[in-house]
């Protein structure tokens, strides 16, 4: 029998991951069958959930508000979905009355909630902007405002929820309506008014830009972090730099700000700047937000998905625009039918397209696609959330670049225009005549604080994937590993990889057996839940998770139902290496 090891990653069903965290997004299911009976609606795991991927799964404190505003301005069986401004809440009316054309348009009603006073709203509130818009439909039709929620990623995050929630409880957010008679002093919530210390220091120790904002900081403790809310427009550029290439090694807040806007940048594009990176709330909203307004530039057409995309890109153009021409594979023969196609006088608006594909983790072959869209007149949006912009250099080939910050870089999202496209010029003007930054000041903070130490995490993160995708591969029981430095694309690879740059940290295994797979990942002493790009190991059976009512569909693309997917974290290399042993040593076991 294999070596018996006490699992130390043992985390109960439904827990947040990390354990206790209110805003975390990410939650366990840790074995096979929980897994499955998540998606089966099953009540032994659907009512332990404390939390969820935060698209898929209504944060608890964002249900509690919304439940609130539909009881005090809604019908008796109206429910609520809560948005950051009332353009987007205006965006899931829309999409309602085309998704439910039975309904009247007088049963979908937006609420917008505001500060009262005009104090709170031009002073104190200024940097923080405490709006929240809700939409009001009848209860019976929140599959349509869950699937509005789920594609778009426009829902407001658990904090933004949690700050209003608390103004509203206290009289101080109101319907926009009701704005001229009420009080005319707003301090904003009791338990944010307590004056204290912050550590966002600059290298003399002292607080940067306290001593003009001491009226706008809150306190948040719960991870005993103390922040100054008076440098969210600090950490936003900040940010902002880091992900123009600007910032290449770790650093704090107040070297970030130092740094020229010019400095030299690993995203070595003419023109491109940190006035480029437009923040949004989530991944999906990045690329949601770029298809609606690609789509104001041109006469709307249909769109290219290239290679097996993370499910809702597939559905916000199937659903959001004239339709979706998919070339499932990502192969060299699909994109040979695209060229016939173009030369026949077929035309697109876009082409989507994923580097590194998840969960393959494929490489397009971007330079080929590059040429197409010169040739043939349609934009390049590639997401580089996998391959991550310090091991590959995708912008010099698109026209917009998105990326989930959610994950390894650790915060929410991005969008930004490539400097060498000929699209650049319009569409930066679409963009700054339409950016509204709902980014919420509280994330933008934790965002800026979790990324100073990106560079070196990414370095140690590479390594520890390389091991792990050399302790898979030979094993007889695994069919395949993917892997980019194991792909039959890790020539497209190659040619975007940067200088130092590594082959990431996700990757995918499949086994010969299902029952292979089950024991393997219930074996496998990690945690285990959704999402990727934590600084802990995170495990999933992904095709389970993401695909689960369309199983069929998406084996038909290559993709297999057992399939079991890895985010490697920060452990010692060897504790990884020994974990993934022993798992493989409990699928063949003979005796067990």
């Amino acid at each position: 029998m294999p070596h018996s090891t006490p699992a130390v990653n043992d985390v109960e069903v439904g827990e947040s991951l990390p354990p206790q965290t209110p805003h975390a997004v990410s939650v366990s299911l840790p074995t096979w069958r929980a897994n499955v009976g998540y998606e089966e609606g099953e009540e032994w795991v659907v009512s332990k959930m404390v939390t969820g991927y935060p698209r898929f799964f209504v944060h608890k404190i964002i249900q509690r508000f919304a439940a609130k505003v539909a009881a005090k301005y809604g019908q008796p069986d109206d429910q609520a979905m809560l948005f950051p401004t009332s353009a987007i809440a205006g965006r899931c009316r829309d999409f309602f009355l085309r998704q439910a054309p039975e309904l009247d348009a007088q049963q979908l009603q937006v609420i917008d909630l505001v500060p009262t006073s005009e104090k709170a709203r031009s002073e104190e509130f200024s940097v923080i902007s405490p709006r929240v818009s809700a939409v009001l439909f009848p209860g019976f039709h929140f599959k349509v405002a869950k699937t509005f929620w789920q594609h778009s990623g426009e829902g407001v995050s658990s904090r933004r929820a949690e700050y209003c929630e608390s103004l509203y409880d206290e009289g101080l957010l109101v319907d926009s309506k009701e704005t001229e008679d009420v009080p005319k002093v707003c301090k904003g919530p009791r338990r944010y008014r307590q004056k204290t210390s912050i550590d966002l220091t600059g290298s003399n120790g002292h607080s940067i830009g306290s001593e003009k904002n001491d009226s706008i900081q809150f306190v948040e403790q719960r991870f005993g972090r103390n922040l100054d809310i008076s440098q969210t427009k600090n950490a936003k550029l900040a940010v902002r730099r880091r992900i123009a290439g600007s910032l290449t090694a770790d650093v704090g807040l107040d070297k970030a700000l130092s740094v020229e806007k010019d400095a030299d940048r690993t995203r070595d594009v003419p023109d491109f700047s940190e006035d480029d990176v437009y923040l949004y709330p989530c991944g999906m909203s990045s690329i949601f937000n770029a298809h609606r307004i690609m789509m104001s530039t041109r006469t709307p057409l249909k769109s290219i998905v290239y290679g097996f995309p993370y499910i809702d890109t597939l559905k916000i153009v199937e659903k959001f625009g004239p339709g979706c021409h998919f070339c499932g594979f990502g192969s060299s023969e699909e994109l040979d039918d695209l060229e016939r196609r173009l030369e026949g006088g077929e035309r697109f608006l876009a082409l989507f397209t994923e580097f590194l594909g998840n969960p393959l983790l494929r490489s397009p072959d971007l330079e080929r696609i590059r040429y197409l869209a010169d040739k043939y007149d349609f934009y390049v949006v590639v997401d580089e959330t996998i391959g991550n912009f310090l091991n590959v250099n995708v912008l010099p080939l698109a026209d917009i670049v998105v990326s989930s910050l959610t994950k390894v870089f650790s915060g929410d999202s991005n969008v930004m225009g490539g400097g060498q496209s000929k699209n650049y010029k319009v569409l930066k003007r679409a963009w700054d005549a339409d950016y509204e930054d709902n980014h919420w000041a509280e994330d933008s903070i934790f965002l800026e604080r979790n990324s100073r130490d990106f560079v070196s995490r990414i370095e140690r993160i590479n390594a520890n994937a390389g091991a792990i995708a050399e302790v898979l591969k030979p094993h007889p029981r695994v069919k395949k590993v993917y892997y980019p430095k194991y792909s039959d694309t890790r020539q497209n690879y190659e040619r975007c990889r940067n200088p130092n740059g590594g082959y990431g940290g996700l990757l995918s295994a499949t086994f010969h057996t299902k029952q292979d797979a089950a024991k393997f990942f219930d074996n496998l002493d990690t945690v285990k839940g959704p999402s990727l790009g934590t600084n802990f190991t995170l495990s999933s059976p992904y095709v389970i998770l993401a695909h689960y009512h369309e199983l069929d569909w998406a084996a038909s693309w290559g993709v297999e139902a057992d399939l079991v997917r890895f985010s490697v974290g920060l452990e010692e290399t060897s504790t990884l290496v020994g974990t993934f042993q022993r798992a493989l040593e409990a699928i063949t076991d003979t005796t067990a």
